[in-house]
């Protein structure tokens, strides 16, 4: 055979393959003619997915996303003084007006629970702050259950948060993720630590965003923020304050609520998004108190009923109605009115009252916003400076209470609102007690001393650093000791100085 007869062979086979390929084609590929739409979908998704080899695909396995947040959700116990009303009587209660610890019983303590997520090596946990209000103690327990006492940074009832911190390092912790990125529809775990079951770890898909439950209402100034992510993961009140992540590990939310009737889950769970929650840790880590800007408008939720009621068109169906403007806020300032309807802030569409509240919560006096808008149908945009609660773009700083200790108890000074809640000027408050002898004498932690009776007669006690100047004048002397419980339940112990 020589070259040419070669390569016309080679063409000659080419060619014949080609007929065959097509010819087999044809036949295999037939026209859709299903007469209904599950025969259509399943016809055009054989070739997708089977029931006998189908494998979850990596991204969607639980198992690295539970395995690297489950060491850091903690358990949260908060001890809470209760009240109770049985009252001995002795010449010394009666002259001071302070229980006597000899014929009473000692002060009850209530406990509440829920978990919390580290968010930093060096001992920083975000809970919610119906976890740990107006606890006296809170003790955290961690995976491993290696137990610390927690002491309070700050608080912000107004999105139902809390910062924690605990004196420890190279702890685990979950970082923080972009809620922002999470779509509906989205994989997510809930991880929580609750008392009774330690770690706990659920899976669901986030069912909506920016949702506003009402739970959060009646706050003072009426600043509450409510632009929940909602879950169908599984959460149980003692989950409250744990993690809800996304499968690569990242806090996406705090579970914060659950909608039932019964108290434990139906199908609707509710979280704080971090896009929230990182701005206020941040704001208490830093100044001790969130830095809350302000638009300064009074709003609700564009709808027909809202049309009807105004009895005047709106030109949209979503979005957030302008029913008052605050004279002085920045929202006047940027040329806003009632009657107008907001549609956008930097950027992003807020079709509801919650995420225009979080997109400005995320924000401190002093920054600006950029607002889109509608006017009688006509859109527009402005620029406004937002502004604290005062009115003005300083940034408030809460300086934290000094923290003394003496002979195994550790004291701090009594923050104001407590001591306007309490109607006293001033005292120490015991956090730990790690000496036997002030145990055994009744002292614990959360009781604020506010006088001392000893060597030199009675002395009103202001903060912390004098408490212990007067302890240590009176070092082998009996004292007596007074004060009273966050609950307003006075107390008194006796104890020799040592």
């Amino acid at each position: 055979m020589n070259k040419k007869q070669f390569f016309l062979g080679i063409i000659l086979a080419s060619l014949l393959g080609g007929v065959i390929a097509l010819a087999g084609a044809s036949y295999l590929i037939k026209p859709n003619s299903a007469s209904n739409f599950t025969d259509k979908q399943d016809t055009s998704l054989v070739n997708w997915l089977s029931d006998e080899k189908f494998n979850v695909p990596d991204g969607i396995n639980f198992v690295a996303s539970a395995a690297a947040v489950t060491p850091a959700v903690v358990h949260v116990k908060s001890s809470v003084p209760v009240s109770q009303n049985q009252r001995g009587s002795d010449p010394f209660e009666e002259f001071f007006g302070f229980r006597n610890p000899e014929r009473d019983m000692q002060p009850r303590e209530g406990m509440s629970s829920g978990s919390g997520v580290i968010i930093s090596e060096d001992g920083y946990i975000v809970t919610n702050n119906h976890v740990i209000d107006n606890a006296s103690k809170i003790e955290i327990s961690l995976e491993d259950n290696s137990r610390y006492t927690a002491r309070v940074i700050g608080t912000d009832p107004t999105t139902d948060l809390a910062l924690l911190k605990i004196e420890a390092n190279g702890l685990r912790f979950v970082k923080f993720g972009d809620s922002d990125k999470m779509k509906v529809g989205e994989w997510v775990l809930a991880v929580g630590n609750p008392f009774d079951l330690t770690s706990t770890v659920t899976a669901g898909i986030i069912s909506a965003k920016a949702r506003n439950i009402g739970i959060l209402r009646n706050l003072e100034n009426n600043l509450q923020i409510e632009s929940f992510l909602q879950t169908d993961a599984v959460v149980n009140p003692g989950n409250s304050g744990g993690a809800l992540v996304n499968l690569a590990g990242e806090l996406i939310g705090v579970n914060t609520a659950i909608a039932s009737r019964t108290g434990t889950f139906n199908g609707y769970a509710f979280a704080v998004p971090s896009s929230i929650v990182k701005k206020v840790m941040d704001d208490l880590l830093e100044y001790g108190a969130v830095q809350r800007g302000l638009l300064g408008v009074s709003i609700q939720d564009v709808s027909p009923e809202l049309e009807d009621r105004i009895s005047e068109k709106l030109f949209t169906s979503r979005g957030v109605y302008v029913a008052g403007v605050n004279e002085g806020s920045g929202g006047e300032e940027a040329g806003l009115k009632p009657g107008d309807v907001i549609i956008g802030i930097d950027g992003v569409e807020t079709n509801n009252v919650a995420k225009l509240q979080e997109m400005v919560a995320r924000k401190r006096p002093g920054d600006k916003v950029e607002i889109k808008y509608l006017r009688k149908g006509k859109e527009a945009k402005a620029t406004a400076t937002l502004k604290n609660i005062s009115g003005d773009t300083n940034i408030v700083k809460v300086i934290p209470p000094k923290i003394v200790s003496f002979n195994g108890v550790t004291f701090e000074d009594i923050k104001p609102a407590m001591k306007e809640r309490l109607s006293i000027e001033g005292g120490a408050g015991i956090t730990a007690v790690e000496d036997e002898n002030w145990k055994k004498s009744g002292a614990k932690p959360g009781f604020i001393i506010t006088s001392v009776i000893g060597s030199n007669g009675r002395n009103k006690i202001s903060n912390s650093e004098q408490l212990v100047d007067i302890l240590k004048d009176n070092i082998g002397e009996e004292i007596v000791i007074l004060g009273l419980y966050p609950n307003g339940q006075e107390y008194y112990f006796e104890i020799k100085v040592e």
